[in-house]
């Protein structure tokens, strides 16, 4: 939907896929943070990765909800995009991304996946993290094989039907693959950098507009602070806007977003480095 105009006519244009990352935004929406901080933040839905990449390169969005990959691939030849928050990551006992077996895989740790193709989108966070937690468990890096399986909803119906022996999936999908038997082989609760996902703006627009992101994040921040403090009153909201299946809508946990921070200069190299 179109919002209106702030008194300086300013429309802050922030891109959101319907992944359950992007909670918070819809909380601070919810909730009036961007309003009662003079801010016009019109959200933009985008279907996938590609629509949002496209939204920005445009400039038809003005920031975005992403990951490390992308951020390093859109400044492969200048300094496009600038990473201006941590949006979330795994903890201790919430994992963001799970590789997981089909059920009559006969897969049951991470030595069985030894030159087993692994359903991921290629050239993706998801990608970059398979090989990472594979080698941190042990894997050689001759011994990880990986099948490009881009969208993430036939990724989930292949490895339930058996098609796929393994393959890695973020929650929702992780969840209801789980409840079909699908077996967890390896996540990244020991490991919350590598799936990180992160609030970025157009360089361009950051030059000019500092104030009105520090307003958003600060909405942000607000926004994941009621989050912390009473998370069963946006789970409708959850199911709403991450599309969360039916079977899951009353169980799965609402997601744990970090304290205010910002991506290290050694995260951001080591993606660097793998793409």
């Amino acid at each position: 939907k179109a919002a209106a105009p702030t008194a300086d006519g300013k429309t802050l244009r922030f891109g959101v896929l319907p992944i359950t990352d992007v909670l918070p935004v819809y909380v601070a929406e919810q909730k009036g943070y961007f309003k009662d901080a003079g801010l016009n933040v019109q959200l933009i839905p985008v279907a996938s990765a590609a629509e949002r990449d496209q939204v920005v390169q445009s400039g038809q969005a003005d920031g975005v909800l992403t990951d490390l990959i992308n951020i390093v691939l859109f400044n492969a030849e200048q300094p496009r995009l600038q990473v201006v928050r941590k949006a979330r990551q795994a903890f201790p006992n919430a994992p963001q991304f799970r590789l997981l077996a089909g059920k009559d895989s006969g897969i049951t740790n991470v030595q069985g996946l030894k030159g087993v193709d692994i359903g991921v989108s290629d050239n993706s966070v998801i990608a970059y993290w398979t090989d990472r937690v594979l080698e941190k468990e042990g894997l050689a890096k001759a011994d990880i094989k990986t099948q490009a399986v881009p969208n993430i909803v036939q990724r989930a119906q292949l490895l339930g039907q058996g098609q796929l022996k393994a393959g890695v999936l973020p929650d929702p999908l992780a969840s209801l693959a789980m409840l079909q038997g699908a077996k967890v082989i390896a996540d990244d609760t020991k490991y919350p950098e590598l799936g990180q996902s992160v609030l970025a703006f157009r360089t361009p627009y950051v030059q000019s507009n500092a104030d009105d992101i520090r307003k958003f994040t600060q909405a942000w921040d607000k926004a994941v602070a009621d989050l912390r403090a009473n998370p069963a009153e946006f789970r409708a909201l959850l199911v709403e806007k991450g599309r969360v299946p039916e079977q899951l809508k009353d169980t799965l946990p609402i997601p744990q977003f970090p304290d205010p921070a910002v991506t290290s200069e050694a995260e951001l190299k080591d993606v660097s480095d793998w793409a």
